[in-house]
């Protein structure tokens, strides 16, 4: 898989992009030059220079400081988001697609009530509903997210269950839940990967969409979203407030999306 991914240079730079963004993040306490939070009204709106390499904000915040810690704040709710859904939808998906008749029905006719609804639109009900905040954020977006997990893998159970090593499995007496959590669930992991790699990218753009709306992290709180709503009314006079955030964004998404198709061809045994 490795040596599959390594031939992909698409993949290949969207793993050096999603590294970099992490460690930066990681970092951004030694590479910011100043506090994020910090005024300085001396440096009102001061262009990209030595004083400040990406300029500074209405306030005088540093731009570079804050699209640092702005990095930690977007994987932080987009892996926690991911989470929140994973561990909803594995299950959810896991019982469906093995167990079938009618649990597998009313599992799915639920989950198709919560798809009827846009994503985005789901995850901005949910986060207004919640109340804005960083926690509320990653909650909204992971019970948005959920229902996509479930009919991924229920798709992927309904094909394993068939397959010999299951049958096997239940002639020697398996329960269903030890066949479910031994020998099924770690057959469907591949695509729980590559989904996951794939959707943290959505889940990173649906927070700056929250917070751009004030529904996500709130001020002082650098968020990339956020930066991007404060710099709407500098687009003419002072342009890097809205640029070097929006450029975060679409570098970021970018990566992770290039990783989740590259992670997709690389364990795609079709292609073996």
């Amino acid at each position: 898989m490795l040596r599959r991914l390594s031939r992909n240079h698409l993949a290949v730079m969207g793993l050096i992009i999603a590294l970099l963004v992490g460690l930066s993040a990681l970092a951004a306490p030694w590479l910011a030059p100043a506090p994020p939070k910090q005024v300085n009204l001396g440096a009102y709106l001061a262009p990209p220079g030595p004083g400040h390499l990406l300029g500074a904000d209405d306030l005088g915040r540093d731009i570079l400081s804050r699209i640092l810690y702005g990095a930690r704040l977007s994987l932080w709710i987009g892996l926690v988001g991911m989470a929140v859904a994973l561990a909803i939808g594995v299950p959810i998906g896991l019982v469906a697609g093995f167990l079938g008749s009618l649990v597998d029905s009313f599992l799915m006719r639920f989950t198709d009530m919560v798809l009827a609804m846009p994503f985005i639109l789901l995850a901005i009900a949910l986060a207004a509903a919640l109340g804005p905040s960083v926690t509320n954020s990653y909650i909204a977006l992971g019970l948005a997210t959920w229902p996509y997990v479930a009919r991924i893998v229920r798709g992927q159970v309904l094909a394993v269950r068939e397959l010999d090593f299951v049958q096997a499995a239940r002639a020697l007496g398996g329960n269903n839940l030890r066949i479910m959590l031994r020998h099924v669930l770690p057959n469907v992991l591949a695509p729980i990967m590559v989904f996951g790699t794939a959707r943290l990218a959505q889940n990173i753009l649906a927070e700056s969409a929250l917070s751009f709306l004030g529904l996500g992290a709130q001020p002082p709180e650098p968020s990339w979203g956020a930066m991007l709503y404060a710099g709407r009314s500098f687009l003419r006079t002072a342009p890097w407030l809205s640029f070097f955030p929006g450029l975060a964004i679409f570098l970021t998404v970018l990566g992770f999306n290039l990783l989740g198709d590259g992670l997709r061809d690389a364990l795609d045994v079709r292609l073996r």
